[in-house]
């Protein structure tokens, strides 16, 4: 049986590049060589070379984090190309990476979200008027950005103006959101017409950290990660049922990874990401470990998940 010839996408153009090909990286190490041949392309400064290598590929993996890569512009130029890729399509990755669109489906959806207002570059705003409707801790985030870059939690007038100018630096809209102070979690989904979820993450940041901002995210040992969660049965059920619902809702396909917040048995959906994090320290294979499936079994899933779409 002939290998099947993968292309691996790292690197890019957002703020996420480095973690990006940290992903692509880890990805390369752990493919099965008795399966896959494998390439890799940073599209940033090889897009002839994939557009030239078209015919060679019979699966494109996608490990690019953020603009031009998790918000469906690579999926389209792939579409075009004829090459097929793992995860969502154009749709699907343009609604879930921008925050206000996936929190409107979200509500259309019967699912829970933080009370926010939204800021456009150029119109006026008021902090009295963000302070009166949300209270005096916020979080401030670009409705565009991925692993936290340009996120800030405020607790006065004067960092909620920086944590403002902070969102406008990556983004023309951002995102101001009531603080709910609870355990943050996540939720792993599996599948295209049938799904599965892993067990559910939990998210505790060291004690240096106001949130589970970039640096706890990417920080070796900054943050401790508890799979299957230390919450009672019946919650973690329903968070893991709002984590397949939101893969269902924005129409993702074959895995995405749903960020959650639990306050007294309440559940609110912050965010979902089509294209997890990869690296060594990301959440997705964590869970993946907890359920069974080694780091090489979870590629093969997403994959075989990939080919059979197609079929």
């Amino acid at each position: 049986m002939s290998k099947i010839r993968i292309a691996l996408l790292g690197g890019g153009w957002s703020g996420e590049r480095d973690i990006s090909l940290k992903s692509r990286d880890a990805v390369y190490r752990a493919l099965d060589r008795t399966k896959y041949d494998v390439m890799t392309y940073d599209p940033s400064s090889e897009l002839q070379r994939l557009i030239d290598s078209k015919g060679e590929i019979d699966l494109a993996f996608i490990l690019l984090h953020g603009r031009f890569g998790e918000d469906g512009r690579i999926q389209g130029f792939l579409d075009i190309l004829d090459i097929p890729f793992v995860g969502s399509g154009v749709l699907a990755s343009a609604m879930a990476l921008n925050k206000r669109v996936a929190k409107e489906i979200y509500v259309s959806s019967g699912l829970n979200v933080a009370k926010d207002l939204t800021l456009i570059r150029g119109e006026d705003f008021s902090e009295d008027e963000i302070m009166e409707v949300l209270g005096l801790e916020v979080v401030v985030k670009p409705a565009g950005e991925g692993s936290s870059l340009g996120m800030s939690l405020c607790r006065n007038r004067e960092e909620l103006k920086a944590g403002i100018k902070e969102g406008f630096l990556h983004d023309d809209e951002v995102l101001v959101e009531e603080y709910i102070q609870g355990t943050e979690v996540t939720g792993c989904v599996l599948g295209n017409r049938v799904l599965s979820v892993l067990p559910l993450v939990e998210i505790v940041p060291g004690a240096r950290f106001r949130f589970f901002d970039h640096e706890a995210k990417y920080t070796a040992g900054a943050t401790h990660e508890i799979c299957p969660a230390s919450l009672p049965g019946e919650v973690s059920e329903r968070a893991l049922s709002c984590a397949r619902k939101a893969h269902q809702a924005l129409g993702c396909s074959v895995w995405s990874r749903t960020d959650m917040i639990i306050r007294d048995d309440n559940i609110y959906l912050l965010e979902t990401n089509t294209i997890p994090g990869m690296t060594e320290n990301s959440l997705f294979p964590l869970a993946a470990r907890a359920a069974g499936l080694s780091f090489s079994d979870l590629l093969d899933e997403l994959i075989g998940l990939s080919l059979s779409s197609r079929e």
